[in-house]
């Protein structure tokens, strides 16, 4: 498929997309660069990988914008902390040249997408309240969430 007819068909795909679909669009976007930035980070393409990383940060980004953390309460505001911290990561990684942030962005991103392909359009999605929160002690994205927090707030 040549590339004016993959943005034709992606293009299409997006405005035909529910707001369900659109997340899931913005996740394999993100996950896809991230993945791009690796490769060329083992060629030693550097203008390939800041921009595959690039490109993952802007949908990391659109993502972070589209919460709405009056519906979504302390999950929202969780999910917001987490998107800025795999952004920085992101940076991170661009900035010391380095395959372990990308892969801790991947990891996390992959597990994100996950649980949203579980998600049918069709159901309407209930918000829990703020005191029944899905992050636990166990939760594996908490200590990067932790980590995240500290680093803003120092």
């Amino acid at each position: 498929m040549s590339t004016s007819a993959y943005d034709t068909y992606l293009e299409n795909r997006v405005l035909a997309a529910d707001p369900i679909e659109l997340v899931r669009i913005l996740y394999r976007l993100a996950i896809d660069r991230i993945r791009e930035a690796r490769e060329h980070l083992e060629k030693g393409d550097i203008a390939g990988r800041s921009k595959a990383i690039s490109v993952a940060s802007e949908a990391l980004l659109e993502l972070n914008v589209s919460l709405d953390h009056e519906v979504g309460g302390e999950l929202s505001r969780r999910l917001a902390q987490l998107y800025e911290y795999i952004v920085w990561r992101l940076l991170e990684a661009n900035v010391q040249q380095s395959a372990e942030p990308l892969n801790e962005a991947l990891k996390l991103l992959t597990t994100l997408l996950e649980a949203w392909q579980e998600i049918n359009p069709e159901t309407p999605i209930a918000v829990p309240p703020a005191a029944a929160s899905p992050w636990t002690e166990e939760s594996p994205a908490e200590p990067a969430l932790e980590h995240a927090s500290n680093s803003w707030t120092a």
